[in-house]
C-alpha cells in the first residue's frame, strides 16, 4: 500500500518556475514506477512525466519536454517535478501516481494503482 501527498503548487507568472514534490509512504515506494499527471478544467487527465525504479529511466510528454524534469529520492521517499519556463497552458491540478511495476514507464492513467489528492498550479500571463 502506498499513500501519496503532493505539495509545491501555487501561482506563478509565465516564464517562471515551480517545483512540485510528492511524498510517499509505504515500504515498497522505492520499487515503484512514479509519474505526474495533470488535469486542466474541462479536460481529461494528461500524462506529464514518469520515472522507473530499475534504472531511473524517465519519459516526458512532448508538451513539457525540455522544460520539466522528474526525479526521485528513494531514501527520502519523494518524487519531484521541476517545472521551468511555465506557460499559461500548464495551468492544471497536478497529480502524483504510482505503479507497482518498477521497470516499465506507463503514460496512461489506468496503469497506475495509487494517486495523490492533487496540487493546483496556476500560470498567469
Amino acid at each position: 500500500q502506498v499513500q501519496l501527498v503532493e505539495s509545491g503548487g501555487g501561482l506563478v507568472q509565465a516564464g517562471g518556475s515551480l517545483r512540485l514534490s510528492c511524498a510517499a509512504s509505504g515500504r515498497s515506494f522505492s520499487t515503484y514506477t512514479m509519474a505526474w499527471f495533470r488535469r486542466a478544467p474541462g479536460n481529461e487527465r494528461q500524462f506529464v512525466a514518469a520515472i522507473n525504479w530499475s534504472d531511473s529511466k524517465t519519459y516526458n510528454a512532448g508538451s513539457v519536454k525540455g522544460r520539466f524534469t522528474i526525479s526521485r529520492d528513494n531514501a527520502k521517499n519523494t518524487v519531484d517535478l521541476q517545472m521551468n519556463s511555465l506557460k499559461p497552458e500548464d495551468t492544471a491540478v497536478y497529480y502524483c501516481a504510482a505503479n507497482s511495476n518498477g521497470r516499465d514507464l506507463y503514460i496512461t492513467s489506468n496503469h497506475y494503482n495509487y494517486w495523490g489528492q492533487g496540487t493546483q498550479v496556476t500560470v498567469s500571463t
